[in-house]
Parts: structure tokens; C-alpha cells; sequence
């Protein structure tokens, strides 16, 4: 019996756990589509300044997408590929409805990385500010308002202080 009640347990808090981190990225994606209803101009000129994309591509991918939030996570997913965005949004049409943990896989972001992490969190920062990248710091600093979503690990001068699981050393 107390087995039984073990498991039931910690079946319970896997549950748990996986949709807390699959609400946290719907909820991030509400929030930036909610931003963009509401003023689509500044939405575009914050991407094209958060991501150092030239406007007319940002309006250009904006026009392709589903929805404004998909934009942000093609340059967001292109930025942490270190591959143009272009190319994260082939994979994204090619794999629309699947998911943005599908799409991440194939552009080779691994499960288990922090960087995968970070994408099903929904630990992003929105701010419209140059270099303003993900939060991939785990629980550091409160989630704020949908304009700067969680830590973004930015010291001020465009470089974070990543722990990702990169090609860097003792790999």
C-alpha cells in the first residue's frame, strides 16, 4: 500500500510539474500576443531592436507567422541556434501545430539542455532592448511583468552569463 501511494505520489508531481512548465510557456506566448494586439507597430520595432533584425523582415516574418508570439520564438530560437532566423522559420513551417519543443529538437537544441529547459519555461525576456536574450539562470530574480520576462542573465553591455550546455570546455 505504501508503495502504491509512493508512486500515485510522485506520478502526481510529474504531472504537475510538466504542465507548471507548459502553462509558463502558453502563458509567455499569451502575454506577447496580448502586446502586439495591442500596439502591432511597437511590437515589430521592439522585435527588430531586441534581436538586431532590420523592420522590414520583422513586419515580412510577422506576415508568415500564425501569430506574433511565433516571431518572437523564430528569432529567439534562432539567436540560441546561433542560425538566421530564416531557417528557424522553415523548420517552424514545416513543423506548425507539432510544437515549439518539435521544432527546437530539430534545429538541435537537445532535451535535457538548459537551453531546452529555458524554451519549455517560457524563460524569455521581452524587452525591446538590444542583446536582451533567454533566462536560462533557473529561478533567479521574479518572473515582472510580460515586458521582461524572468532573469535574462544581461549584464548590461550584451553578454549573459550563460551556463547553457554549449560547445564550450571539459564537454
Amino acid at each position: 500500500m505504501k508503495k502504491v501511494f509512493v508512486t500515485l505520489a510522485a506520478l502526481f508531481f510529474m504531472v504537475f510539474s510538466l504542465g507548471t512548465a507548459l502553462a509558463d510557456l502558453d502563458g509567455f506566448l499569451s502575454g506577447l500576443n496580448n502586446q502586439a494586439r495591442d500596439d502591432r507597430n511597437d511590437y515589430g520595432v521592439r522585435l527588430s531592436v531586441q534581436f538586431g533584425v532590420p523592420l522590414p523582415q520583422v513586419h515580412s516574418l510577422l506576415g508568415r507567422v500564425q501569430s506574433p508570439a511565433d516571431a518572437f520564438m523564430c528569432l529567439q530560437l534562432g539567436r540560441m541556434t546561433n542560425m538566421p532566423f530564416e531557417r528557424v522559420f522553415q523548420t517552424y513551417s514545416s513543423n506548425r501545430g507539432k510544437g515549439w519543443g518539435v521544432i527546437a529538437k530539430e534545429l538541435g537544441i537537445k532535451p535535457g539542455s538548459a537551453e531546452f529547459h529555458a524554451l519549455k519555461r517560457g524563460d524569455f525576456a521581452f524587452t525591446g532592448q538590444p542583446g536582451s536574450s533567454s533566462g536560462n539562470k533557473g529561478d533567479k530574480g521574479d518572473k515582472g511583468d510580460i515586458g521582461n520576462i524572468g532573469n535574462d542573465g544581461n549584464d548590461g553591455n550584451g553578454k549573459g552569463q550563460g551556463k547553457g550546455k554549449g560547445k564550450g570546455h571539459n564537454k
